[in-house]
């Protein structure tokens, strides 16, 4: 049922790997819902039945698409961008790649250079068989940086105004602890596992963007402890065993930052925060809050998550290599366009 973690870079943020069957969507379009797309002996089957019981691919399917189509509007726009440019020059695309981009590049790496890059690479073949191809590499590595750098010159020029929407869901947070005001116009939701190495990247960035946008957005987050993980699942208790007595978020923190999370170290950190040792201990050792934390995990799954960290902002779904700038940007983008503040659903 489960994948184990993979590396989607040596230099980037990641995901912890998991398997789940099916998502949950409630943003399918109500004008659909009474369509009819089949009848079985004479039995209407509509739209909202399919979403019923298939909610959890069709909003996979949904948001692949989306990333489809927001990867080729981008395209599209950025050819514009430089076809424009070169019009106003009065030369071809090329021409113009050639003055602003291939003429910027710097030397040829050194033969010492290329040598210390060979080291790096996967291959049994001597230096000078692959010599050629490791310069072809660097310079078009060089060629599409620079490339990348001049059409975001050409962007930050434009007024650029992308209408096409994400696809959207709402998460409950019913029983979910959230930190922040409760009329927060935006609303970060994430999916994490306390030993995830990802979740534990990523949760300093989450800290500087709690400080930033202090009183404006708030934040929640959702137990999803991996089987590859063996003390998630208790850490994810002891954390809610320490809501219990009103510190979720202090012992939260105090996980992520000691990074212990044996039975005797998860006791200790309550002692560490003042909690009621005895009756921490008593709901820890009972698992008194593991239905709450399986609860969370299987809504995940539900989601169709397919790792930690995962993250809904305002219901838009964020997963992979997320980093500090993807997250910062949609948050701005949920503020500007931003309701009159109301209180969150769920609280």
């Amino acid at each position: 049922m489960y994948r184990f973690l993979k590396l989607y870079s040596m230099f980037s943020i990641g995901v912890c790997l998991l398997a789940s069957p099916a998502a949950h969507d409630d943003s399918a379009p109500a004008s659909s819902t009474n369509t009819v797309l089949a009848q079985v002996d004479g039995t209407k089957i509509t739209f909202a039945d399919v979403e019923q019981k298939r909610s959890g691919s069709l909003f996979q399917a949904r948001n692949s698409y989306y990333q489809v189509e927001r990867k080729a509007l981008d395209e599209y726009i950025d050819q514009y961008l430089l076809e424009r440019q070169a019009q106003k020059e009065k030369v071809t695309v090329d021409q113009l790649l050639e003055k602003h981009v291939k003429s910027t590049l710097p030397k040829d790496p050194s033969e010492e250079s290329l040598r210390v890059y060979y080291e790096g690479v996967d291959t049994t073949e001597p230096f000078e068989a692959v010599r050629d191809q490791i310069l072809d590499n660097v310079r078009q590595r060089r060629f599409e940086r620079a490339r990348t750098a001049y059409i975001q010159s050409l962007r930050r020029e434009a007024n650029i105004a992308i209408m096409l929407a994400p696809p959207r869901t709402n998460i409950s947070l019913n029983n979910t602890p959230v930190r922040g005001p409760q009329t927060a116009p935006v609303v970060v939701v994430e999916y994490a596992d306390y030993e995830c190495p990802y979740c534990q990247q990523i949760d300093p960035v989450l800290l500087k963007l709690e400080n930033e946008y202090k009183g404006r957005v708030a934040f929640a987050y959702k137990d999803t402890p991996l089987p590859m993980h063996p003390h998630a699942e208790k850490a994810a208790e002891a954390a809610h065993c320490a809501g219990a007595q009103g510190k979720y978020w202090e012992y939260h923190d105090v996980l992520f930052a000691s990074k212990q999370y044996e039975i005797p170290a998860l006791k200790q950190s309550a002692r560490t925060l003042n909690l009621d040792a005895a009756v921490f201990d008593k709901c820890l050792d009972s698992g008194e809050q593991k239905a709450a934390v399986t609860a969370q995990l299987e809504e995940a799954q539900r989601l169709g998550l397919q790792g930690t960290p995962s993250f809904f902002i305002n219901g838009r779904f964020l997963s992979g290599a997320v980093s500090y700038e993807m997250l910062r940007n949609t948050i701005e983008q949920e503020l500007s366009a931003a309701t009159p503040p109301r209180e969150i659903a769920g609280r």
